[in-house]
């Protein structure tokens, strides 16, 4: 896993150049940057067994079938493999988003992921889904916009100033869904 910095620098290195002032001015956004990623991160954190029940709670709400006999959420021991999934997605999104980089989610999460859920039978747009209400509830808990009565408050920048974190994460979660597909 690369960081911002460290990335830059290969990436300098590899073209055997210094860093250019567009690296720089990458550079010096993504420090301007820090509070809110710290925070947006740690906001994930705080939320992130709510968010993964919720996502889970809504796939199986337009999918009923699958808490029946037979169903890919039946027995528990099965819903709580679904629960524990999405906590893992969220905690290697948030990595991501804390490091401006994305090989740790490719890595450690997403390498070998779709082929697992293949083998195990789990239906992938049944797990698209429930990232894709993990994506939402990321998205509003980030920009402040969630609609529950508790909003996180400990993001340093307001609403608008926390849209370029909140497609950062955004993206992230478009990775899972496209490695999935």
């Amino acid at each position: 896993m690369l960081d911002a910095f460290s990335r830059a620098v290969v990436g300098a290195d590899a073209k055997g150049a210094c860093l250019g002032s567009a690296d720089l001015a990458s550079l010096r956004q993504h420090v301007a940057d820090a509070n809110i990623r710290i925070d947006a991160t740690n906001a994930i954190a705080q939320h992130i067994s709510c968010i993964a029940a919720d996502a889970v709670s809504g796939m199986v709400c337009e999918n009923t079938g699958m808490t029946q006999p037979g169903g890919n959420c039946y027995p528990t021991r099965r819903m709580a493999a679904c629960l524990r999934d999405g906590e893992i997605i969220l905690r290697y999104v948030s990595y991501a988003l804390l490091a401006g980089d994305a090989s740790v989610l490719d890595d450690r999460c997403l390498n070998g992921l779709k082929e697992t859920y293949d083998a195990l039978g789990v239906p992938i747009k049944n797990a698209v889904r429930a990232v894709e209400i993990m994506k939402a509830a990321t998205v509003a808990i980030i920009t402040n916009t969630n609609s529950g009565p508790s909003a996180f408050q400990g993001i340093s920048g307001k609403g608008s100033d926390c849209q370029g974190i909140a497609a950062e994460a955004a993206s992230y979660f478009d990775r899972v869904i496209s490695s999935l597909s």
